[in-house]
């Protein structure tokens, strides 16, 4: 039998209805060729597909320094998806984890993605830290094995006030410059893994034409504004920030998630 992928993610809050969970995991199995374990972190799991195997979100032991440092760095609740990263969080895992943040779309196979330089930690760069030559990871997609890369937790959990101190507050900037301080670290190929509004929709061509989607893309990363609904259906924020209504977002985010799960699930 075919070894399952793991698949993570986390809900905490209200900001992400089910649905968010619901198409991520559609999205998801629709674009792996192997079978799929979809695993969601959460204190709330009403609402969520019956085939997505639930975990409690945990209060971690080191929560009240970790919270004071991110008091300082102005980033609350920033660094909730360390909690993903502890060994044994899940009975019976084996193997890699390929994690996602909610605010993504699936637009291709994600094989190549999951099978990236086995053995490290694989991010995409960060598109600002790219811009100004710096080594950091954006953490919407990120792919680690939590009995091979322990440290992502274990050193957090150590020094939890340092660490984050040290990160200034960036879960992202924790998780990437630590595997690249253990020589564990790979960039995923930005051509995978897209921004809608650098990549997709870039100022000024959103005022001449709708969004596209590049051709390589295999996820599309909502980052700042606009989220998915807005874009869906049109948006005007700043002078930079706005978007036609997005068809293809529509119909890889919504409508081939109602056909896979069923509307009551998407």
């Amino acid at each position: 039998m075919t070894q399952p992928v793991n698949i993570m993610c986390i809900k905490w809050g209200t900001l992400f209805g089910p649905e968010y969970v619901n198409r991520l995991y559609s999205g998801v199995r629709r674009n792996m060729s192997r079978p799929v374990r979809f695993i969601c972190m959460t204190e709330v799991s009403e609402g969520l597909h019956p085939d997505i195997e639930v975990i409690d979100l945990p209060v971690e032991p080191f929560l009240e320094p970790m919270n004071a440092a991110l008091a300082v760095a102005n980033r609350q609740g920033a660094m909730r998806k360390v909690s993903l990263f502890k060994p044994g969080l899940v009975p019976d895992l084996k193997g890699p984890v390929l994690g996602f943040d909610l605010d993504v779309v699936i637009t291709g196979s994600l094989d190549d993605i999951h099978d990236l330089a086995p053995g490290t930690i694989a991010m995409r760069h960060d598109w600002t830290e790219a811009r100004k030559g710096r080594p950091t990871g954006h953490g919407s997609v990120f792919r680690f094995d939590p009995e091979a890369h322990a440290f992502l937790y274990n050193d957090l959990a150590a020094n939890p006030y340092a660490e984050v101190e040290k990160a200034r507050g960036s879960e992202q900037r924790y998780t990437s410059h630590k595997a690249m301080d253990n020589g564990v670290f790979t960039y995923i190929p930005g051509d995978w893994v897209v921004s809608f509004k650098y990549d997709c929709n870039p100022f000024p061509m959103n005022y001449l034409r709708g969004p596209e989607l590049p051709e390589a893309a295999k996820v599309v990363c909502f980052h700042g504004r606009p989220k998915m609904p807005q874009a869906v259906e049109g948006y005007t924020g700043s002078f930079i920030r706005r978007s036609k209504p997005c068809a293809w977002l529509k119909d890889h985010w919504i409508d081939r998630a109602r056909e896979d799960l069923g509307e009551d699930w998407a």
